[in-house]
């Protein structure tokens, strides 16, 4: 049936609330609201509208009690006094529509992009189970990347799930654009989680570009925003992706990223009483991140499939951190990114070594498999003997798998680093020029 812009409106005014009880606040503590008359009228995790003295402001139920509930303020909670009004806003749900492809919006729904937004029909829980276990099919066919790396050494396949790991500077969000606008997918849903403000339109407009947000949503949360506002935006983003993924479409999602979705979490925990046992972090945080990477991947039969990139800061490389530990032991493959690459000037920058694709070996042919093996092993030897041929200390001859590892290592370094114009059948000849076999 074709929509119209009166459906569009028609579900607008279905959403508003006829009645509303009122509560009162009745106690407050920087941000954390104690709030009475509401205990019967909300449920944990419900959202709230608070009436203060600077306008609207919104808040998430944390605690119930007998006769009162807690609130954590979206905000500081300046200019609320004692007795201002509190509103229910129900369960804080999202309506993914068709026509939010091409558009930026916030976690709650909104446009950020000064046009009309409107809401589709069907109103989806941010915090959804993952399609049942025993349903979900395999992960499917490779995907074209446009990227040599991904078209052989590292398969990316429909449904899959990796980790993107990476310190701050090193080309991570180019390489997120690059795969927004490149890998085979029907929409691209992208998360842009506490980003800095300034960089919205930068990565929009210039990075990804108007290729790329022809078939996006971006949902933003920006770097100023409360927690409970940043933390939301990874679960509305994967909302809109499961919205897509049930029209038997493949989805590509892009979280950036997965860290500070942790740390927004963290701040909502111990608001709500937690302890930060793990190594700072709250013990619920592994629940949190392996609840929303569950949620990605294949889906059952007749609907398609959310193929996920998740992204992790990794501050001084450290891989043992807990929130890169927690998520690179849930997914279907890691990819690293080091700063010692990207500071001699090959990007992306990919330690190939440090990186794996669990779609292997089924991804690659058997004859595509052995050059995978064989540009590894070239690469580990030359890795193990760098510092020594470096330093001229190497004498040729000593061994002939390291001579023939600095034969290939330059071939090899630059392959990493290239688009490619062609298909996957492409990138493995060229692969194969590299490692000298015609």
């Amino acid at each position: 049936m074709t929509r119209t812009v009166f459906d569009g409106l028609r579900a607008e005014i279905a959403a508003i609330p006829v009645v509303r009880p009122v509560g009162r606040v009745a106690e407050l503590a920087r941000g954390l609201l104690q709030v009475s008359g509401l205990t019967r009228s909300t449920a944990l995790s419900d959202r709230v509208e608070i009436e203060g003295r600077n306008g609207r402001l919104g808040g998430e139920v944390l605690r119930m009690s007998q006769d009162r509930i807690t609130v954590l303020a979206d905000g500081g909670g300046e200019g609320l006094v004692i007795g201002d009004a509190v509103l229910p806003a129900g369960n804080g749900d999202i309506a993914p529509d068709d026509s939010w492809i091409g558009r930026i919006i916030d976690p709650l729904g909104r446009p950020l992009d000064g046009k009309p937004l409107f809401r589709g029909f069907k109103s989806r829980p941010l915090r959804a189970a993952p399609p049942p276990a025993a349903q979900r099919r395999p992960l499917g066919a490779r995907l074209e990347t446009g990227l040599r790396a991904f078209n052989t050494l590292l398969p990316m396949v429909r449904g899959q799930r990796i980790g993107l790991f990476a310190g701050s500077g090193v080309g991570k969000s180019n390489l997120l654009a690059r795969l927004a606008s490149r890998v085979q997918a029907d929409v691209v849903v992208i998360a842009l989680i506490g980003e800095r403000g300034r960089e919205l339109r930068a990565f929009t407009d210039r990075v990804l570009g108007p290729a790329g947000m022809a078939r996006s949503v971006v949902v933003a949360a920006t770097s100023d925003q409360a927690p409970l506002i940043r933390r939301r935006c990874a679960w509305a983003a994967m909302a809109v992706a499961e919205h897509f993924r049930d029209q038997g479409l493949h989805v590509l999602l892009l979280a950036d990223s997965i860290t500070r979705f942790a740390e927004a979490h963290r701040e909502v925990a111990l608001a709500a009483g937690e302890d930060a046992s793990l190594r700072g972090y709250p013990p619920s945080v592994a629940h949190a991140i392996m609840a929303l990477a569950e949620r990605a991947g294949p889906g059952p039969e007749g609907a398609g499939d959310i193929t996920a990139v998740f992204s992790v800061l990794v501050p001084g490389s450290d891989m043992e951190e807990p929130v890169a530990d927690i998520l690179r032991g849930t997914l279907d493959g890691h990819v690293v990114l080091d700063r010692k690459i990207a500071e001699r000037g090959r990007f992306p920058a990919i330690d190939l070594l440090r990186s794996v694709s669990r779609s292997l070996p089924d991804a690659a042919s058997p004859e595509e498999n052995a050059l995978i093996a064989e540009a590894r092993r070239l690469l580990g030897a030359y890795e193990r003997a760098e510092m020594m041929v470096q330093a001229g200390l190497y004498a040729a001859g000593s061994d002939p798998l390291v001579d023939a590892a600095i034969k290939a290592w330059p071939d090899l370094d630059a392959f990493l680093s290239e688009d490619e114009p062609g298909d996957t059948s492409d990138s493995f000849r060229h692969l194969a020029e590299c490692l000298g076999q015609r």
